[in-house]
């Protein structure tokens, strides 16, 4: 399949950085991230950057790195796993009740979200006695997590099984939204939660310890690697695995959760969830081959894209939402964005909005207008249609989706 390319090529004086950044702003920042990890040795081909790259921690949000032989911890991050699910049920908008704040509520009642008690005993983001369905599903995933933490012991003390079908904060969020024909979906997106957490920052810290082991000089420290066939390689493989397998049961428990709470708040009639159901991480590492090699792909704030696979790239609060389907386009490593994509940091965005301005950009959505949210408020994103526009050689849209109602940690 021939598609046309969408791309810059970047200056660097390592491996190529191609960006598919045209008609998006990208600050400087992000483009120096690039430039370093491009500089490894150990890069296959080149590094791909798409709509939504901005500056991250180590490596660039929006980034895809191939590597051949090694992994970088801090470019998979921290949220392991973290991604989107969506759900399209069988309601239309007229279903909706006029009032939606109940409906706010009922999800909120029914999915721990946010965090008080700096994430201590009482958080409200965690369960006090999680649910059966959380701790059958917690069962399933226990034995793998003790294989893991007998050879790490640090990563046992967790927040596990108290986090799993938790929301968090942050940018994390679960929505009702409506498509193009007014069909009424359910969307979330949340991650590995404090295991994964724990888990990335162990790994991170090992790779960084094993840098100044071998007297290994980095462009920046948080890209301290692990070779394979270093003793802790096969470990870090095993322990991200199974973060991202925890990060997926957690979005299925929360949509589960969330979808029968609507339906137990007697404001809608019967009504199925399975017409279409979408899924897909957007913080994760993966085996792949790409160009005739076997690699392992980063994708730090991306989604992975093969020719027919769907994907959902979520706009900020108040903004469009896209199910999309992959054109596989291989220069691309077979990727698109994960969202629009941050302008400005969160203490930037803190400073420069006010309750006034968030509630009138998050007019007619159902959702939180206070301050403890202006760091998610739309005008601290990208303009979701630039960055759909600029990956257009990426994705096609299958639905475009409108929040109605949003739930924020």
């Amino acid at each position: 399949m021939t598609i046309d390319t969408n791309y810059d090529v970047l200056p660097t004086s390592g491996h190529p950085v191609k960006a598919w950044i045209r008609g998006v702003p990208v600050e400087d920042g992000a483009k120096q991230q690039l430039m370093e990890v491009a500089s490894l040795p150990f890069i296959h081909k080149w590094v791909a950057a798409m709509p939504d790259v901005h500056v991250g921690k180590g490596a660039t949000i929006g980034s895809v790195i191939a590597t051949k032989k090694a992994v970088i911890p801090a470019a998979v991050g921290v949220d392991l796993g973290c991604g989107m699910t969506a759900v399209r049920t069988s309601l239309g908008a007229n279903d909706l009740p006029d009032d939606l704040a109940p409906l706010r509520s009922a999800i909120e009642a029914a999915v721990p979200h946010g965090r008080s008690s700096r994430g201590g005993r009482g958080d409200r983001g965690a369960w006090g006695d999680p649910p059966d369905a959380v701790t059958s599903a917690w069962t399933e995933l226990l034995p793998r997590f003790e294989a893991i933490t007998d050879k790490h012991p640090k990563i046992a003390k967790s927040n596990h099984v108290v986090h799993l079908g938790t929301l968090g904060s942050g940018n994390h969020f679960v929505e009702i939204c409506l498509d193009e024909d007014d069909r009424v979906w359910v969307m979330l997106h949340s991650g590995s939660r404090g295991v994964g957490n724990r888990i990335g920052s162990h790994f991170i810290g090992l790779a960084k310890e094993e840098m100044k082991r071998f007297f290994i000089d980095l462009p920046n420290q948080d890209l301290a690697y692990l070779p394979m066939g270093s003793r802790y390689f096969d470990d870090y493989i095993e322990a991200v695995g199974w973060a991202q397998d925890f990060a997926a049961v957690n979005r299925r428990t929360m949509m589960a959760a969330a979808l029968r709470a609507l339906a137990d708040t007697g404001l809608l009639p019967a009504f199925d969830a399975d017409t279409k159901v979408v899924s897909c991480h957007h913080n994760y590492v993966s085996w792949e081959k790409h160009y005739g090699e076997s690699v392992l792909v980063t994708r730090k704030g991306a989604v992975r894209a093969r020719e027919g696979e769907l994907g959902i790239i979520p706009g900020s609060m108040g903004a469009k939402s896209f199910i999309v389907r992959g054109k596989g386009n291989r220069e691309s490593f077979c990727s698109c964005s994960h969202g629009a994509g941050r302008t400005m940091s969160r203490t930037a965005a803190r400073k420069r909005f006010t309750v006034a301005d968030h509630a009138a950009a998050t007019s007619g959505v159902e959702c939180r207008k206070d301050e403890g949210v202006i760091d998610e408020t739309p005008m601290a994103y990208k303009d979701i249609d630039a960055v759909m526009a600029a990956q257009a050689d990426l994705v096609s849209i299958e639905h475009t989706l409108r929040q109605v109602v949003c739930v924020k940690g």
